[in-house]
Protein backbone atom coordinates (compact mmCIF):
# COMPACT_ATOMS: atom_id res chain seq x y z
CA UNK A 1 0.00 0.00 0.00
CA UNK A 2 1.12 3.60 -0.90
CA UNK A 3 -0.23 6.76 0.80
CA UNK A 4 1.19 9.88 -0.48
CA UNK A 5 0.47 13.16 1.27
CA UNK A 6 -1.59 16.12 -0.62
CA UNK A 7 -1.11 19.44 -0.38
CA UNK A 8 -3.33 19.70 2.17
CA UNK A 9 -2.31 18.00 5.73
CA UNK A 10 -4.33 15.37 6.34
CA UNK A 11 -5.90 14.74 2.96
CA UNK A 12 -3.96 11.44 1.53
CA UNK A 13 -4.11 9.62 -1.80
CA UNK A 14 -4.27 5.64 -0.57
CA UNK A 15 -3.19 3.39 -3.34
CA UNK A 16 -3.73 -0.57 -2.04
CA UNK A 17 -1.76 -3.25 -3.65
CA UNK A 18 -3.26 -5.10 -6.36
CA UNK A 19 -1.98 -9.21 -6.74
CA UNK A 20 -3.52 -9.36 -10.62
CA UNK A 21 -3.01 -12.73 -12.27
CA UNK A 22 -4.93 -14.23 -15.74
CA UNK A 23 -8.83 -13.68 -13.58
CA UNK A 24 -7.87 -10.06 -13.07
CA UNK A 25 -6.69 -8.99 -9.50
CA UNK A 26 -7.49 -8.78 -5.69
CA UNK A 27 -6.73 -6.00 -3.70
CA UNK A 28 -7.40 -4.79 0.27
CA UNK A 29 -9.41 -1.68 0.10
CA UNK A 30 -9.56 -1.36 3.95
CA UNK A 31 -7.09 -3.26 6.10
CA UNK A 32 -7.55 -1.59 10.27
CA UNK A 33 -4.07 -2.84 11.06
CA UNK A 34 -2.47 -1.78 7.83
CA UNK A 35 -4.04 1.91 7.83
CA UNK A 36 -3.33 2.13 11.71
CA UNK A 37 0.77 1.07 10.61
CA UNK A 38 0.77 3.88 8.25
CA UNK A 39 -0.62 6.25 11.03
CA UNK A 40 -4.62 6.22 9.77
CA UNK A 41 -6.84 5.53 12.49
CA UNK A 42 -9.72 6.27 12.09
CA UNK A 43 -13.14 4.40 13.10
CA UNK A 44 -15.66 3.53 10.07
CA UNK A 45 -18.93 2.76 10.49
CA UNK A 46 -20.90 3.35 7.51
CA UNK A 47 -20.32 2.47 3.55
CA UNK A 48 -21.80 4.40 0.92
CA UNK A 49 -21.99 3.82 -2.82
CA UNK A 50 -23.49 6.23 -5.15
CA UNK A 51 -24.36 5.30 -9.32
CA UNK A 52 -24.19 8.02 -11.50
CA UNK A 53 -25.39 7.50 -15.12
CA UNK A 54 -24.02 10.09 -17.01
CA UNK A 55 -20.35 11.34 -17.25
CA UNK A 56 -20.40 15.08 -15.96
CA UNK A 57 -22.77 14.19 -12.82
CA UNK A 58 -21.52 16.74 -10.37
CA UNK A 59 -22.41 15.56 -6.24
CA UNK A 60 -21.15 18.25 -4.06
CA UNK A 61 -19.28 20.24 -2.00
CA UNK A 62 -21.32 18.48 0.87
CA UNK A 63 -20.19 18.00 4.59
CA UNK A 64 -21.69 16.61 7.75
CA UNK A 65 -21.28 19.70 10.84
CA UNK A 66 -20.21 18.47 14.01
CA UNK A 67 -21.39 16.78 16.23
CA UNK A 68 -21.42 14.46 13.64
CA UNK A 69 -18.80 15.29 11.27
CA UNK A 70 -17.34 12.73 9.27
CA UNK A 71 -14.12 11.64 7.62
CA UNK A 72 -14.34 9.66 4.66
CA UNK A 73 -12.33 7.04 2.43
CA UNK A 74 -13.39 7.15 -0.90
CA UNK A 75 -12.36 4.52 -4.28
CA UNK A 76 -14.32 3.96 -7.37
CA UNK A 77 -16.06 1.11 -8.28
CA UNK A 78 -16.41 1.20 -11.59
CA UNK A 79 -15.69 4.36 -14.04
CA UNK A 80 -13.93 7.26 -13.20
CA UNK A 81 -14.10 10.34 -11.51
CA UNK A 82 -12.34 13.42 -10.20
CA UNK A 83 -12.57 13.69 -6.69
CA UNK A 84 -12.29 16.90 -4.53
CA UNK A 85 -11.59 18.44 -1.34
CA UNK A 86 -11.73 21.64 0.33
CA UNK A 87 -10.08 22.57 3.92
CA UNK A 88 -13.04 24.77 6.05
CA UNK A 89 -11.51 24.92 9.16
CA UNK A 90 -11.39 28.20 10.08
CA UNK A 91 -7.64 29.44 11.03
CA UNK A 92 -6.44 26.69 9.11
CA UNK A 93 -3.16 28.23 6.74
CA UNK A 94 -5.35 26.29 3.98
CA UNK A 95 -8.68 27.18 4.90
CA UNK A 96 -10.91 27.52 1.55
CA UNK A 97 -8.39 25.69 -0.32
CA UNK A 98 -8.76 22.18 -2.39
CA UNK A 99 -6.87 19.12 -4.15
CA UNK A 100 -8.53 17.06 -6.51
CA UNK A 101 -6.77 13.63 -7.74
CA UNK A 102 -8.29 11.50 -10.50
CA UNK A 103 -10.12 8.42 -9.13
CA UNK A 104 -10.93 5.35 -11.05
CA UNK A 105 -11.44 1.52 -11.20
CA UNK A 106 -8.48 1.62 -12.85
CA UNK A 107 -6.32 2.97 -10.90
CA UNK A 108 -7.68 2.00 -7.59
CA UNK A 109 -6.52 5.06 -6.10
CA UNK A 110 -8.59 6.56 -3.08
CA UNK A 111 -8.65 9.72 -1.40
CA UNK A 112 -9.15 9.95 2.84
CA UNK A 113 -10.85 12.88 3.82
CA UNK A 114 -10.67 13.91 7.28
CA UNK A 115 -13.64 15.86 9.26
CA UNK A 116 -13.97 19.48 8.76
CA UNK A 117 -13.34 19.50 4.70
CA UNK A 118 -15.75 19.73 1.99
CA UNK A 119 -16.35 16.78 -0.13
CA UNK A 120 -17.51 16.34 -3.87
CA UNK A 121 -17.10 14.97 -7.23
CA UNK A 122 -17.62 14.75 -11.05
CA UNK A 123 -17.93 11.69 -12.91
CA UNK A 124 -15.76 11.19 -16.14
CA UNK A 125 -17.39 8.01 -17.89
CA UNK A 126 -21.06 6.68 -17.40
CA UNK A 127 -22.00 4.30 -14.78
CA UNK A 128 -19.36 5.42 -12.53
CA UNK A 129 -19.77 4.20 -9.04
CA UNK A 130 -18.58 5.59 -5.96
CA UNK A 131 -18.34 3.65 -2.42
CA UNK A 132 -16.71 5.43 0.88
CA UNK A 133 -15.92 4.80 4.14
CA UNK A 134 -17.80 7.27 7.01
CA UNK A 135 -16.64 7.74 10.57
CA UNK A 136 -19.94 8.52 11.71
CA UNK A 137 -23.52 8.27 10.40
CA UNK A 138 -25.45 9.97 8.20
CA UNK A 139 -27.34 12.86 9.80
CA UNK A 140 -29.68 14.63 8.17
CA UNK A 141 -29.98 17.79 10.66
CA UNK A 142 -26.07 18.13 9.85
CA UNK A 143 -26.33 17.47 6.65
CA UNK A 144 -24.59 20.79 4.49
CA UNK A 145 -23.28 21.78 1.21
CA UNK A 146 -21.47 24.59 -0.74
CA UNK A 147 -22.09 25.29 -4.01
CA UNK A 148 -19.66 23.46 -6.54
CA UNK A 149 -18.99 26.93 -8.60
CA UNK A 150 -17.84 29.06 -5.49
CA UNK A 151 -16.01 31.56 -7.13
CA UNK A 152 -13.85 31.95 -3.55
CA UNK A 153 -13.22 28.20 -3.86
CA UNK A 154 -12.00 28.52 -7.60
CA UNK A 155 -12.12 24.60 -8.11
CA UNK A 156 -11.26 23.81 -11.86
CA UNK A 157 -13.69 20.69 -12.78
CA UNK A 158 -12.78 20.38 -15.87
CA UNK A 159 -16.55 20.42 -17.34
CA UNK A 160 -16.44 21.10 -20.70
CA UNK A 161 -20.70 21.45 -20.25
CA UNK A 162 -23.06 22.43 -17.50
CA UNK A 163 -22.82 19.52 -14.78
CA UNK A 164 -25.62 17.51 -13.85
CA UNK A 165 -26.82 18.57 -10.43
CA UNK A 166 -29.21 17.46 -7.51
CA UNK A 167 -31.63 20.19 -6.27
CA UNK A 168 -29.98 20.83 -3.34
CA UNK A 169 -26.29 21.55 -4.81
CA UNK A 170 -27.79 23.47 -7.37
CA UNK A 171 -29.14 25.93 -4.36
CA UNK A 172 -26.27 25.56 -1.96
CA UNK A 173 -24.96 28.33 -0.46
CA UNK A 174 -20.81 29.98 -0.90
CA UNK A 175 -18.58 29.06 1.82
CA UNK A 176 -18.66 32.62 3.31
CA UNK A 177 -22.54 32.27 3.65
CA UNK A 178 -21.72 29.51 5.79
CA UNK A 179 -21.04 29.43 10.30
CA UNK A 180 -17.81 28.16 11.19
CA UNK A 181 -18.54 24.68 11.89
CA UNK A 182 -15.12 23.88 12.28
CA UNK A 183 -12.00 25.57 13.35
CA UNK A 184 -8.25 24.36 12.97
CA UNK A 185 -6.25 23.88 16.08
CA UNK A 186 -2.79 23.89 14.98
CA UNK A 187 -2.74 20.14 13.98
CA UNK A 188 -3.69 17.54 11.10
CA UNK A 189 -7.42 17.56 11.64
Amino acid sequence: MKVEETALTGVLIIEPARVADARGFFSESWNRRRMAAAGIDIDFVQDNHSLSRQAGTLRGLHFQAPPHAQAKLVRCGRGAFFDVAVDIRHASPTFGHWVGVELSFDNGRQLLIPEGFLHGFVTRAPDTEVIYKCSDYYAPDCDAAVRYDDPDLGIDWGLEAAPVLSDKDAAAPRLRDLPAYFTWEGRAS
